[in-house]
């Protein structure tokens, strides 16, 4: 297939979390606001004179200096975003918007608000509370907890409007950008897709960690040229599967995955769209912030729920997601010392295959793949193994 038209413009605005578009959008006044998690809800921090920023670690080495901290039993990507901030990575912050879910990035948030890292004299770090259940009163709970520690503070040390007619604004420019991701990934339920997982991943990532209003028209080009893009005459993989897992941030875990035979057609992991990219749909009568706290508790299928239902949900829902996009398998990475996904990967390890047939590959992995060699060889093993499960089906 020809080359994206902006694919290497988006690699590059990849390779530092301070990126050109976040330096343009500081440049106009506009505060920069550091999450990392899903809970976090993006599209407050993307109201007019503000905008998000998914926190990355891109071209980590050893976090020797968050180690000392946070100890070499944490998970690597809490650590390596530590690291990056003690080096100055993210001093062009104005605020760290933390939520007490994941331990490990929550320790690390309580290390930006009390070790006076970030050389930022504006800088703060507010932290919400995530209920752990999805019932009426975590919706109330989790609604107060964003009006409280997201609204009011920006508010009231910036002077962001956060009216409804604010939240309005900032719900349909992130619908814009829903519509247009899950246009881009449909393409992958197709037999033979005109994009490949890799240049998924990089288009989703851009479109977490760069100001909305200036990623925006360079994500519409894109959906428009995917339109009229031809796919290879045959399609180039010997497998389709689905990616599960943990935080990852890394376009190349998903290239290596793919260097050996695999196409990943869908992204079910933190960071990806699956959930991550739904539209918000703000009913009649319905304030716009409670749509969002609905929004975020009822659309996710984090394993930090352990309900039975909703455990037993969440295996449904990925089993379905492979049939949805035609995958052949799945693949489920957790990074090592990650506290949900350690478990989860356990579960899914094992019913996955048991009672839905589906082949499963379990991986645990740092946040920077070192270990190439053996991944590779763990994925052309899984591939073949796939290949020969077919092959026995087609007699």
């Amino acid at each position: 297939m020809r080359d994206l038209k902006h694919l290497i413009f988006f690699e590059n605005l990849l390779q530092e979390a301070n990126n050109e578009l976040v330096k343009q959008a500081k440049s106009e006044g506009k505060k920069a606001l550091g999450y990392t998690c899903y809970f976090m809800p993006e599209v407050l921090l993307d109201l007019p004179g503000c905008f998000s920023v998914r926190l990355r670690a891109p071209r980590s080495g050893s976090p020797d200096m968050a180690t000392y901290y946070m100890s070499n039993r944490t998970c690597h990507y809490g650590r390596a975003l530590l690291e990056r901030a003690l080096e100055g990575g993210f001093n062009f912050l104005d605020a760290q918007m933390a939520t007490e879910t994941c331990t490990v990035t929550c320790r690390f948030q309580e290390h930006l608000d009390r070790m006076d890292i970030i050389k930022n004299p504006d800088f703060f770090v507010t932290f919400t509370d995530v209920p752990f259940k999805t019932n009426e009163n975590s919706v109330e709970h989790f609604r107060k907890q964003l009006q409280a520690h997201v609204l009011d503070e920006l508010s009231e040390k910036f002077g962001i409007d956060t009216s409804d007619e604010a939240l309005m604004k900032a719900i349909e420019e992130h619908n814009e950008v829903c519509r247009i991701i899950t246009e881009i990934g449909n393409y992958r339920k197709l037999d033979n897709p005109p994009i490949t997982g890799y240049e998924f991943h990089v288009i989703q990532l851009v479109s977490l960690t760069c100001p909305k209003y200036l990623i925006l028209p360079y994500l519409r080009e894109t959906a428009e040229e995917l339109k009229t893009r031809e796919p290879e005459p045959a399609f180039p993989f010997r497998c389709r599967v689905v990616l599960a897992g943990a935080e990852n941030d890394d376009p190349e875990f998903t290239k290596l995955i793919e260097s050996c035979g695999a196409m990943v057609v869908a992204d079910r992991y933190c960071y990806g769209t699956l959930p991550g990219r739904e539209q918000i749909d703000v009913k009649e009568g319905q304030s716009p912030l409670d749509a969002i706290a609905r929004h975020h508790l009822d659309g996710s299928y984090c394993p930090r729920f352990m309900p039975r239902e909703q455990m037993r949900g969440r295996k449904k829902y990925l089993a379905d997601v492979v049939k949805d996009y035609n995958a052949d398998g799945l693949i489920v990475a957790s990074n090592k010392f990650c506290e949900y996904w350690s478990y989860e990967r356990t579960m899914d390890a094992l019913i996955l295959p048991r009672d839905y047939g589906i082949p499963t590959c379990s991986i645990e992995k740092e946040y920077v793949n070192a270990s190439t060699g053996q991944l590779r060889t763990r994925f052309q093993a899984f591939v073949e193994s796939v290949e020969i499960k077919k092959l026995q089906e087609a007699k």
